[in-house]
């Protein structure tokens, strides 16, 4: 029996909905085709926007959604899609296989996808070939209430009222396709821009964000910092970390979505947890500069990346969506929320039809995948407060690769409700767990499981075969505070636990 204890007398943060945030970048069929469908598509939608795809978006509660990119970013011209479509701009997408983009779907389009699934928006600014003169005009252009020619601009185009822009990213992986930069050279740029990036608005300033490391690149990080920061808090709100889970940790030995075996499986995993080594590598650094933690950690760009299904376009990006992604999703949710003190934003990439997609369409059809089931479930988290937990934890795997059988994270919402999340990793064993809640009685217990066979994934004719369900605790000893359940073999699991205090009867 596997013990857990959860202490609800000890908050140790506040878990930002932010950190189950998406991407939405002009790659492949992610915002044509997969959000994006124009007005007079035949497929239902509301101003151009898909209507089954944000509905299925809102269910997963989307908090905030990062756009145009990605390495997208670092060619996109904001001029070149606004006005009229027929006019827009026409360019060539050279980062994601050359394709023409016509720049339907550009800023007032973004703004209103936003409107529709009710989250904040974060703009990505195009420091490596554009100027910071542009990026400060797009920013008066979205935001001023004045009258200046571009705000004036932005009247003529059909938008009276500003937006808000929640956050500004100024560039994009500028350690690689946002310019090559060294972080000495980026540090400085980035103190010169964020200057001209300005709050028109005191009741809703513009959150900046800084490019930071790839992976274990803890020098970029150091030097940016050493170069950047400001103590007064006004050059940075965060700083971003990128890394993608791939199963050999090699990005020539990628392997595929569907055709793997149980060895690249559990390396799969391993390389999923490594993001706890990096969150508290960077962190560190981070620490030493910013020991209050104003800076917020901005992981916007994470995931699995496998080899393009065979027969797609290999320049965008899309693989279908196993339990193994679930596992690689709920493991790093877990982590995310275990180190809410520092991480205040997560961009899965990507929401459509790219990389770990949380939904997949074909013409008219649409399906949620098993990474879409994780965070249906793990949304309870969202603005809870983090609760100290301890599992017992063993190993699973094969004999060259090792790793954790389970994590988990513990969190109490604004109801008073305890919600837990674990993942089990192991492929043949289920675990029995007993877990107590220290000082509490426990009322109820309700909870949903996704639980299936490595490779288990939804198709277009099968969109259900994997699929969140309801489950049930094995016991619960109310008195003693005490829930005793069995997490299946490959699933991830979510229980609600109502409780009262221990106190509150006598």
């Amino acid at each position: 029996m596997v013990k857990m204890v959860i202490n609800p007398a000890r908050r140790t943060g506040h878990i930002c909905p932010e950190v189950q945030g998406h991407f939405a970048e002009h790659l492949g069929r992610c915002i044509y085709n997969g959000i994006y469908v124009g007005e007079k598509s035949h497929i239902p939608n509301v101003n151009g926007m898909r209507s089954d795809v944000v509905e299925a978006l809102k269910e997963i509660h989307v908090p905030v959604l990062r756009w145009p990119g990605g390495c997208f970013a670092d060619e996109y011209h904001w001029k070149d899609g606004i006005g009229p479509k027929e006019k827009r701009k026409r360019t060539i997408n050279t980062h994601w296989g050359g394709e023409v983009e016509d720049n339907s779907f550009g800023t007032h389009e973004f703004m209103e996808l936003c409107r529709q699934l009710g989250c904040k928006t974060y703009i990505n600014g195009n420091l490596g070939s554009g100027t910071i003169e542009e990026m400060a005009q797009w920013v008066e252009y979205m935001t001023f209430e004045g009258h200046s020619s571009m705000a004036d601009l932005r009247r003529e185009n059909g938008r009276q009222e500003p937006w808000n822009v929640d956050y500004f990213g100024i560039g994009n992986e500028n350690w690689g396709c946002g310019g090559n930069m060294r972080p000495e050279y980026y540090g400085d740029l980035y103190r010169q821009c964020q200057t001209f990036i300005r709050s028109y608005r005191r009741s809703h300033p513009v959150r900046k964000i800084a490019c930071g490391a790839n992976g274990e690149d803890y020098q970029w990080t150091e030097k940016v910092l050493e170069t950047a920061f400001d103590h007064g808090y006004g050059y940075m709100n965060g700083l971003s970390l990128h890394f993608y889970t791939v199963p050999s940790g090699k990005w020539g030995r990628r392997g595929f979505a569907l055709d793997f075996t149980e060895q690249q499986y559990y390396q799969t995993l391993r390389e999923a947890l490594k993001m706890e080594e990096l969150i508290l590598g960077h962190g560190a650094i981070m620490d030493r500069y910013d020991p209050e933690k104003k800076i917020g950690m901005i992981v916007d760009e994470w995931g699995t990346w496998f080899e393009a299904e065979p027969g797609t376009n290999p320049g965008f990006l899309f693989q279908q969506n196993t339990m193994r992604d679930a596992l690689v999703a709920g493991i790093h949710l877990n982590i995310f929320n275990k180190h809410c003190d520092r991480v205040k934003m997560a961009n899965l990439a990507q929401v459509v039809n790219v990389l770990q997609a949380v939904i997949l369409t074909e013409g008219e059809r649409m399906l949620k995948t098993p990474t879409w089931y994780v965070f249906h479930m793990y949304r309870y988290h969202q603005d809870g407060e983090l609760l100290e937990s301890f599992l017992e934890t063993g190993e699973t795997g094969m004999e060259d690769c090792r790793i954790p059988d389970m994590t988990e994270s513990v969190s109490e919402d604004r109801e008073g409700k305890i919600q837990i999340t674990i993942t089990n990793a192991s492929l043949s064993e289920s675990k029995a767990v007993e877990a107590a809640l220290t000082g509490r009685r426990v009322k109820a217990v309700k909870g949903t499981a996704l639980a299936a066979d490595m490779g288990g994934h939804n198709t277009f004719d099968e969109p259900e075969r994997v699929k969140e369900r309801e489950y049930q605790a094995d016991r619960i000893a109310g008195e003693e505070g005490k829930i005793f359940f069995t997490v299946p073999p490959c699933s991830v699991l979510h229980l609600e636990v109502e409780t009262e205090s221990t106190t509150d009867k006598e």
